[in-house]
């Protein structure tokens, strides 16, 4: 890991992977690739609504 990174809670990094110095990581990222020196690494999947999904029951 690089010096002078933040990284935001809730964020995993997946090794191997390789941070940069200076690099800042968003809140509630998963980092599965190297971050260069002084980039933004986010990721973020979007948002999915299922239609007529229920709840699993209890047997």
């Amino acid at each position: 890991m690089g010096h002078k990174v933040v990284v935001g809670s809730d964020t995993q990094l997946i090794a191997p992977v390789r941070i940069g110095d200076g690099v800042t990581i968003g809140a509630g990222s998963t980092i599965t690739r190297d971050v260069e020196a002084g980039m933004l690494a986010i990721s973020r999947p979007p948002q999915k609504s299922i239609a007529n999904w229920q709840r699993p029951k209890k047997k």
